[in-house]
């Protein structure tokens, strides 16, 4: 019965993407329960004070994103940018399985039966740390590298994170994820393998050609997000002469195709000011067909790193800003891993519930994709018969989730009388004494001579412990007034289409 169950299931969202793929420059079921989920949405946010479990301004930012992803959904829908495959993939493995559900529901009952917490939500892969680029600063330090996962060990990660933890979300990132093959398979082979998950690839765009952009629609389940520094200039100057072209030529094909893409934007103190300007939004958002970004600020790891690249705490401040704008009054769906925090509940990195681990080409897994040290690797568990949730109880990573709670990040549905400044919620780069407490309670290993080098410098212990305390003076009594004793201010109204 249950496999029945899922085959009349499968056709109703067949049927559904089929409707939305058809009907959707019509849209009067689609605006009819678009208005009754932000009727919703803006329901929960806007209660009495005295119902609500967090600050009333948290709440209105969630709020905020959920309406910003109502958005993408309904405009992708309305103006017809998707596939069938896509649609299928958006609606119901996206946004109803993974987002409404959480992943398997019987998983998480599990793991919060073992461990007393919601496990993470997902992982982020990086299988490969080839790169056919040589960007400025890269994190990862990528380009003609041999470092892999092998073929068996990638594919078991999914398989058990869907087991364990009931994930249904991955991040794919490198090197470059295209450029990744083992045993004769790479990252489109594990989308087809994995319908009932979805990734998020994070690529250059460069090695998207005609095939690889038709196989990627109609496979529906797998989006890239293609990096730019902004326009032609700016992009071109860190990642290479020409690359910005092909960046859009790839964009043309995705589109064609009816592709689910965004943009990967990373800030730094050179662009930081274009990288969310109005022409950039316009030209990727508008003509381009993007549906989302997400913003990394510069993190000072990886090749050849400086905290010269870094933004300064004001240009960080201004960026700060100008991404929840977009998202207020724009509903634009633009996610800042640092500066969208308090949409986020605060950090996600190091297994926390609802967040998520990094595992690299060598297997190293780390607290996240910026927190370049390791206390275990994957392949050595998986050789001494262990499994993720070993991974997950790792003492290094149970101190980092720790230091959150005291921190008082929480769960959106628990209380928290004490949170402090969400604005700064990175251990690394806004709370780097901590950072080094932590570090030096533990046996974590660098996973490259980057982050070693990094480790012993003082100069860049020094540089960071002065940003954090310039960007918390600047952040403190922002957190103070318009979160803590500000009743928030409401998003804008949608616009119907």
């Amino acid at each position: 019965m249950a496999g029945r169950n899922g085959i009349l299931a499968n056709r109703t969202f067949d049927a559904l993407a089929w409707g939305a793929r058809t009907l959707g420059g019509i849209g009067p079921v689609r605006r009819a329960l678009a208005n009754r989920t932000e009727h919703r949405l803006r329901e929960k946010a806007y209660r009495p004070a005295s119902e609500l479990r967090q600050p009333p301004s948290c709440e209105q930012d969630r709020a905020a994103m959920g309406l910003a992803l109502l958005s993408l959904a309904e405009r992708a829908l309305a103006e017809r940018r998707l596939g069938r495959p896509a649609v299928r993939a958006l609606i119901k493995t996206l946004l109803t399985d993974a987002l409404v559900h959480r992943g398997d529901p019987s998983a998480k009952g599990r793991f919060r039966a073992r461990h007393g917490c919601s496990p993470p939500d997902f992982l982020a892969i990086s299988p490969g740390k080839a790169c056919n680029l040589r960007c400025v600063g890269c994190y990862a330090n990528s380009g003609a590298h041999r470092e892999k996962l092998d073929w068996a060990t990638f594919e078991r990660m999914v398989v058990d994170a869907r087991r364990e933890w009931g994930s249904r979300v991955f991040v794919l990132t490198g090197g470059e994820p295209l450029a990744y093959r083992d045993d004769g398979k790479g990252v489109l082979d594990l989308a087809e393998g994995h319908p009932d998950c979805f990734f998020i690839m994070y690529t250059n765009g460069t090695l998207i050609d005609d095939r690889v952009a038709r196989r990627i629609g109609r496979l529906g389940n797998l989006s890239p997000a293609l990096s730019i520094e902004g326009m032609r200039a700016r992009t071109d100057a860190r990642r290479g002469e020409g690359v910005f072209d092909k960046v859009v030529a790839a964009m043309e094909r995705l589109r064609r195709e009816g592709v689910f893409f965004g943009l990967s934007l990373t800030a730094t103190r050179e662009n930081a000011e274009e990288i969310l300007g109005d022409e950039v939004i316009d030209t990727f958002f508008g003509g381009e067909g993007a549906l989302y970004a997400f913003v990394f600020q510069y993190m000072p790891i990886g090749r050849s790193f400086t905290l010269e690249l870094m933004m300064t705490p004001e240009q960080r401040f201004r960026l700060w800003q100008r991404s929840w704008s977009l998202i207020r009054e724009r509903h634009l769906f633009i996610v800042d891993f640092w500066n969208g925090a308090t949409g986020s509940n605060g950090c996600l990195a190091a297994g926390r519930s609802g967040g998520y681990f990094h595992v690299n080409w060598n297997g190293d897994v780390s607290p996240c994709v910026f927190f370049p040290y390791s206390p275990v690797n994957i392949r050595e568990v998986y050789a001494r018969g262990g499994s993720l949730d070993e991974v997950w109880a790792q003492p290094f990573f149970a101190d980092i989730r720790k230091w959150q709670r005291d921190y008082a990040y929480r769960e959106s549905h628990e209380p928290c009388p004490d949170c402090r400044n969400w604005i700064a919620p990175c251990l690394i780069r806004d709370h780097h004494v901590d950072f080094l407490r932590i570090m030096r309670s533990h046996d974590a290993r660098p996973t490259d001579d980057d982050s070693r080098e990094a480790l012993e410098d003082p100069a860049y212990h020094a540089g960071l412990e002065r940003f954090d305390r310039e960007f918390q003076a600047i952040t403190d009594p922002v957190w103070e007034t318009r979160y803590l004793r500000s009743p928030g201010v409401p998003p804008a109204p949608m616009r119907r289409r």
